[in-house]
């Protein structure tokens, strides 16, 4: 099916930006701008997933940029399942930041919001790509839209942090990513993403189609397979909204959904196992999992556990893919939402306790669950899913992903599973434990309180997570369609 909707997903968060820069001076409005553009963009994207599931494509073509390269869009099952999760994140998302902002009463807030945005554009138009080189533009097009709101504190802290960011992000694709794109146009001819795989059949040596694969796991960066992880720890300067921008909507989605795109669609299933490349890759992301969730465990400032948890959480979504199991391959697919609603409901919380006491090391919340009741349950249900505890949705995801380790006969990776569970429930459940039962500090109880701007979405996401583990079928279904 032709339709301009693919394009219009990504023209709304577009001019919704430019409405922002318009409304500088009139604040309360400028602040209406991004929940009813995200509201508008979800109901674009929500149009889309009827033809989606029933099998279809929604096409546009626009230009072309060379012989077999156009600027063009696809919506399938994959980039639905991207577009949806981050154009439902959006709306609460908008919503959170707008209380968050106020209530710190932060400087820059008309940048902020515009590039807040602008990245939801990129996401899009990433999600609906339909070759790797509208892809890369739109991955390219986010970094930098996001390097702003890293650096939004404008400190000393805030440039150090941002500068890794953007060296990070932009260094990988400046380097191994673009080599890789001009490897497989000179092999293939083309750049589209081909069901079975556009490299699949291709007359090409495996070292030089080994070497191809391997420039696109680490340059895409954003997927943050270790060594390539350090700039997302070092994003945690930026205000909590962005973190969850950055953890859950947008940015590191987009790295792990370009891996998923190049296992897919740029060398397939078939070529991945015939090379002996999924098993290599599954064992560099499984001590990716197992490395990040130690180091979560040192961690005392809350967003930077919580940003390692997200380093291991993503290899979980690779790990699926490359086992070249059908039902591992649904769960790393399933797992882009899954982690998706109970990583922002984290980072959320994580938001409401500093805007609430000001506190962001765990060892200094004890007792504050007391206080902040809706924000520390949400908590809770948030590190249930995370940990995979039924019937959250996370449950949902590393079932699918265990199954799928004994369907392809990979017991070592059903092991890192558990063990990398069991490191979950380690870092997470003592920060409930300590802010329900500890010993709370001497404060005056109207210090800390709730603030219903924040509460609200953040209970919202938490409900959205739980809603996913007994309601996965819309997941599910769009996650089956692309593993056929």
């Amino acid at each position: 099916m032709i339709s301009i909707r693919p394009l219009l997903a990504v023209a709304v968060p577009v001019l919704a930006a430019l409405a922002v820069l318009l409304l500088n001076k009139r604040a309360k409005l400028r602040d209406v701008i991004s929940p009813l553009a995200a509201i508008a963009m979800f109901a674009i994207v929500a149009s889309m997933a009827p033809t989606v599931l029933a099998g279809g494509t929604v096409d546009l073509r626009l230009f072309e940029i060379l012989p077999g390269i156009d600027f063009a869009f696809r919506v399938d099952a994959l980039g639905m399942v991207f577009a949806t999760v981050s154009s439902l994140l959006w709306i609460v998302a908008s919503i959170y930041s707008i209380g968050y902002m106020r209530h710190l009463n932060e400087h820059a807030q008309t940048r902020f919001f515009a590039c807040f945005a602008a990245s939801l554009a990129a996401a899009a138009g990433g999600a609906f790509a339909a070759n790797l080189f509208t892809l890369v533009i739109f991955y390219e097009v986010l970094s930098l839209v996001t390097y702003p709101l890293v650096y939004h504190h404008e400190d000393e802290e805030g440039w150090t942090g941002s500068r890794k960011y953007l060296v990070y992000l932009m260094g990988a694709s400046k380097s191994v990513l673009l080599a890789a794109l001009a490897l497989t146009y000179n092999i293939a001819g083309s750049l589209d993403f081909v069901p079975g795989g556009l490299l699949a059949g291709v007359n090409a040596s495996a070292p030089l189609l080994t070497v191809v694969y391997f420039c696109y796991l680490f340059g895409f960066a954003k997927a943050a397979v270790m060594p390539m992880h350090a700039w997302l720890p070092a994003a945690m300067v930026a205000p909590t909204p962005v973190s969850a921008l950055l953890h859950a909507v947008a940015v590191v989605k987009m790295g792990v959904f370009c891996v998923l795109r190049v296992v897919f669609h740029v060398f397939g299933v078939g070529l991945v196992g015939g090379l002996g490349l999924g098993i290599a890759t599954a064992y560099v992301v499984s001590f990716t999992i197992l490395m990040a969730s130690i180091y979560a465990l040192t961690r005392d400032d809350l967003k930077a556990r919580l940003a390692y948890s997200t380093v291991s959480q993503l290899s979980y979504i690779v790990l699926g893919a490359v086992l070249l199991s059908p039902i591992a391959m649904v769960g790393g697919i399933i797992h882009i939402a899954a982690h998706a609603f109970s990583k922002i409901t984290l980072f959320f919380c994580a938001g409401s306790i500093y805007c609430a006491s000001g506190k962001r090391n765990i060892s200094d919340m004890a007792g504050i669950g007391r206080r902040l009741p809706w924000t520390m349950g949400a908590f809770f249900v948030g590190s249930l899913s995370m940990i995979g505890v039924p019937p959250a949705a996370g449950f949902i995801s590393k079932w699918y992903l265990a199954r799928g380790s004994v369907e392809a006969g990979e017991t070592p990776f059903l092991i890192v599973l558990l063990i990398s569970s069991v490191l979950n429930a380690a870092y997470f459940l003592p920060v409930s434990y300590a802010a329900f039962f500890g010993t709370e500090a001497q404060e005056s109880p109207a210090t800390v309180r709730e603030i219903p701007m924040l509460t609200i979405p953040l209970v919202a996401t938490a409900i959205l997570s739980v809603a996913m583990g007994i309601f996965p079928d819309y997941f599910v279904a769009l996650a089956e369609r692309v593993v056929r």
